[in-house]
């Protein structure tokens, strides 16, 4: 069972048992999966040096779309930000969430202060994710995921991507307390 997050002289320490470390790897790795930008054959070597992109255009996945939202509301201006900048959020959050999964790696978390930031970025675009498949949208939507509270009566995808977000938002929420608690 999960042990919460604590701020200790050594730094913030965590303790996952096996399975749980192997689910948020996967998480992890499955969101890095989405994150990953399709690269053109053709794309110009020097803007892609500097980190811009070709393509401006919104992503179709939601999910995606979460986690690389519009900047504006000026289709024209939003589009240009993008370009600008889309490939270097993918890059620092595709960082975060591979300094998280080989954290995970370790049977106990002891976590720095550049760790516990990447972790707890990390964590937040998993949550990201699953609350986009889940269609949490509204209070009422958020209630429905949380009326699963029973691991062993996890019958379907809703019912298991409720749990796992759940666990992940609680993972999340003890992390930054004690990264709080570390500021004192």
């Amino acid at each position: 069972m999960a042990k919460e997050f604590r701020s200790g002289r050594k730094g913030i320490t965590g303790g996952l048992e096996g399975p749980e470390r192997e689910l948020l790897i996967k998480l992890f790795q499955d969101v890095i999966t989405t994150l990953e930008p399709d690269t053109p054959e053709d794309e110009d070597p020097l803007a892609s040096l500097v980190g811009i992109s070709e393509d401006s255009s919104v992503p179709e996945d939601p999910a995606l779309a979460r986690l690389l939202p519009q900047a504006s509301d000026d289709d024209e201006e939003a589009a240009e930000f993008r370009r600008l900048t889309e490939r270097s959020v993918r890059e620092a959050k595709i960082g975060h969430l591979r300094m998280a999964a080989m954290d995970c790696e370790s049977p106990k978390l002891l976590l720095d202060h550049e760790h516990s930031r990447a972790f707890a970025s990390a964590l937040n675009d998993v949550r990201l994710v699953l609350a986009t498949r889940l269609g949490i949208e509204s209070e009422e939507d958020a209630q429905r995921v949380a009326s699963y509270t029973d691991w062993s009566q996890a019958q379907d995808v809703e019912s298991y991507m409720s749990l796992v977000y759940q666990f992940v938002s609680w993972l999340q929420d003890s992390l930054v307390e004690a990264m709080l608690s570390d500021l004192d």
